[in-house]
Parts: structure tokens; sequence; C-alpha cells
């Protein structure tokens, strides 16, 4: 891989999954009212809307300080990561794209409203957002690569 495309794919995921969070977000706002769930697959999957001012499933509640500097370190820490880095595997470029685009998203909602916009709601688990999936899936690329990089 070129050095420049670990940073091309790191950004570049990044911003979409910024961009697909925004979107997911106001439409969201637009469509429901806080509480209000449309039901998608009845019983499984719903969009609700939930603003939730903890952090992922609503742990640690009313932090709003702590979860803004934990994401501004976390943003900027794989921003210099990237800078440092010129070159780097495909799948660490792209979960640090994923966990730096939902940073960002979740960043964002906290600066704007004091709170993070959530609404997929699988009834079995917390609402969560779509930058909290990508957080998710990045962290756990990141995981499996280690684990896999030893063996």
């Amino acid at each position: 891989m070129t050095p420049r495309f670990g940073r091309v794919l790191l950004f570049s995921t990044a911003f979409c999954i910024y961009i697909i969070d925004r979107f997911a977000k106001i439409f969201a706002l637009k469509t429901l009212s806080a509480g209000e769930s449309i039901k998608v697959l009845p019983g499984i999957f719903h969009i609700t809307l939930v603003f939730n001012n903890g952090a992922a499933f609503g742990l640690l509640r009313d932090r709003a300080a702590f979860f803004i500097s934990a994401s501004a370190f976390a943003i900027t820490f794989i921003i210099l990561f990237a800078w440092r880095h010129k070159g780097m595997p495909a799948m660490l470029a792209l979960s640090l794209g994923l966990i730096l685009g939902g940073s960002l998203g979740n960043l964002v909602d906290r600066l704007t409203f004091g709170y993070v916009i959530d609404f997929f709601d699988f009834r079995i688990w917390p609402v969560f957002n779509v930058a909290d999936s990508a957080i998710t899936v990045g962290v756990g690329i990141l995981v499996l690569a280690a684990v896999f990089r030893r063996r």
C-alpha cells in the first residue's frame, strides 16, 4: 500500500461515517419527537428517538465534560498518529477512520445539544446511532487485528 493510501482511507472513511451519521440524526430529529418510535420490525427493530447525555448505553450520565475531553483526545490522537505514520495497513486505517468519524459525530452532538442523538432500537439492546456503531466496529477490527497479528 502506498503511504498516501492509508491516510486517504482513514480520512475518507471518517468523512463518510460523519456524513452518514449527521444525515441519520437529522432525519431522526425531523421525523420523530423525543421518545417516539417507528416500528420497522415490530418487537425486533424500531427507530426510537432518544437523547443520551451519558456514554454508550446511557452509562455515566451527566458527565459531558469528561466525554467531550475523551472524544477530543481520541480525535487528536488519531489525527497525530496518521500524521506521523504515512504508511499504515488498510485494516488499521479503516478501523481508525471508523473510530474518528464516529467520535466526531458524537462530539458534535455533545457540543451542539449537550447530548447524543440515538435512534436504532433493537429492543434487546440500548438505543444507539451510526457513530456508536462505527466506533464499536472500529475497535472490534483493532482488537481482531491485534489478536491475529500475534498468532
